[in-house]
């Protein structure tokens, strides 16, 4: 009987049968299908299952000839080489900006950052 997910949580998950009922899925049956049954819960798409109604609830299991669900899509690359080169470029560039009888710019930057933090320690030792 085709289903559709309705629900994912810690005990397993809740399905709707086409005839309108509720099922119960185990958290067993949820761990070994998880990407189909998520799949199933995001795009809400049904979903083919086998009946086990002999006990209290009506209990369902996928069927063995359902499609697999979709593979994760690949992670993304944290480094491209063209922009690596670029922002190289550029660096070396901006080095030809700082005042040569200076401290570079990131030297200035902590100088001042120092002096800050030595003024706010001096106002708060006590006298």
């Amino acid at each position: 009987m085709r289903g559709i997910v309705i629900n994912i949580h810690s005990s397993g998950a809740l399905v709707r049968l086409e005839d309108g009922t509720l099922a119960a899925v185990t958290n067993a049956e949820l761990a070994a299908h998880r990407p189909a049954y998520t799949g199933s819960h995001a795009r809400r798409t049904p979903l083919d299952f086998v009946v086990n109604d002999a006990g209290r609830h009506c209990v369902v299991t996928l069927e063995a000839t359902a499609p697999a669900a979709p593979a994760a899509p690949a992670a993304p690359t944290l480094v491209d080489p063209g922009f690596e080169e670029r922002i190289g470029a550029y660096l070396k560039e901006t080095e030809a900006w700082a005042p040569p009888d200076r401290p570079a710019p990131a030297e200035r930057h902590f100088i001042r950052k120092k002096r800050r933090a030595a003024f706010f320690e001096a106002r708060n030792k006590p006298t």
